[in-house]
């Protein structure tokens, strides 16, 4: 299995009102973090998953634009896939800064040749820090030729047709997929 990574970091941020990106927690940008995260894996290539430029930039990763209209997620995810040469890509969202390197890579564990593997809780997949095999790449495509940009729906879809499977999220680790959109979120922030 090889791996490349998308940092998923193209949404508007309206209810947070700036950039999560940018955000500083434990002295320094969300951004940075999850780009150590995903390093951390030692991918073959990391892209960056945006709408538009940002102010920011991290360097040995690739930025890939969403294509015009943007379908946020869907739109980073299928355009990683198309993009990558290797096997497997790991997702994750750019405020999603309590995940770990060590739950990406038990999630790594699961997945297997044309298989990746998508966290559920209590049947809700969270296809923002997940593994998908190249093999999705169709899926993601016809979804975003199609009425629907549900991502649970192409989960579901993914794992009717065994292209994932989904690894139920035990209770300890919940906190680590919890996402900071407004700023409310950010006073129980610790990494």
């Amino acid at each position: 299995m090889t791996l490349s990574a998308v940092l998923l970091a193209g949404g508007e941020s309206l209810r947070m009102g700036e950039d999560k990106a940018t955000i500083v927690i434990a002295q320094r940008p969300i951004w940075q973090r999850q780009v150590e995260v995903l390093r951390n894996l030692r991918p073959e290539r990391i892209f960056i998953s945006v709408r538009r430029m940002p102010s920011w930039s991290a360097p040995e990763t690739e930025l890939l634009l969403d294509k015009a209209p943007s379908r946020g997620p869907l739109s980073g995810l299928s355009r990683a896939l198309t993009e990558m040469e290797s096997t497997h890509l790991i997702a994750l969202a750019v405020d999603m800064p309590f995940m770990t390197t060590t739950e990406l890579l038990a999630q790594c564990e699961h997945a297997s040749e044309g298989v990746g593997v998508v966290p559920i809780f209590q049947s809700r997949a969270e296809p923002l820090a997940a593994v998908y095999p190249k093999e999705a790449s169709q899926e993601f495509a016809a979804a975003l030729a199609g009425p629907n940009f549900s991502l649970q729906s192409v989960v579901r879809g993914l794992a009717q047709s065994g292209k994932v499977h989904l690894r139920e999220i035990s209770e300890e680790a919940l906190n680590l997929y919890r996402s900071v959109n407004e700023p409310g979120d950010l006073k129980c922030a610790r990494p």
